[in-house]
């Protein structure tokens, strides 16, 4: 994390992508803001995730989301949600590992991934809670929203993994860069 800090309008992609992960990994684990914000205490991270108001505070502040501007984040607030992700999808990494070994199977074998039981869970959650919570215009297609999803599946996989928060606030700073 030796990079300088992210310009605001670097800050605003980040905002956008964290919001997507943290949806991805929502869709696919079922965890909520409680498991967040545990996970946030066991980090020591309290003092910036302190409660659900403020964690969705800092959710609406993507700047895809309906209703969004509410707040402003920090580079702090960032790096929290980071250690966050990752804690969170170390802790979950089996389902993780699982869903993405039965898209590799269902794309070898030609099957549609959604109609693999899990992927198929995993992406009418996504698309729904895409849809019900981000201001689209214009509004993604079905496959649109598929092949984001699929792409911030196999993203939870390294996010887990070792080093898994350098990579994911690396991947952050790339994408925000475009």
């Amino acid at each position: 994390m030796a990079h300088s800090a992210p310009t605001p309008q670097q800050l605003q992609s980040i905002k956008a992508q964290l919001d997507l992960v943290l949806l991805a990994l929502e869709s696919l684990t079922g965890v909520g803001s409680e498991a967040m914000l545990a996970a946030a205490a066991s980090l020591g991270l309290s003092e910036l995730l302190s409660d659900r108001v403020n964690l969705w505070r800092l959710r609406q502040s993507s700047p895809l989301r309906k209703g969004q501007g509410r707040k402003k984040l920090d580079i702090d607030e960032a790096r929290a949600l980071v250690l966050v992700i990752t804690d969170l999808a170390q802790a979950h990494q089996a389902t993780i590992r699982q869903a993405v070994a039965q898209l590799e199977d269902a794309l070898d074998q030609g099957r549609p991934p959604h109609r693999v039981a899990i992927l198929g869970n995993y992406l009418d959650a996504f698309a729904n809670a895409y849809q019900e919570r981000m201001e689209a215009d214009p509004t993604p297609t079905p496959d649109d929203l598929n092949a984001l999803a699929l792409k911030l599946l196999i993203d939870l996989l390294f996010y887990g993994g070792s080093g898994g928060s350098r990579k994911l606030w690396l991947t952050l700073l790339d994408r925000s860069q475009t």
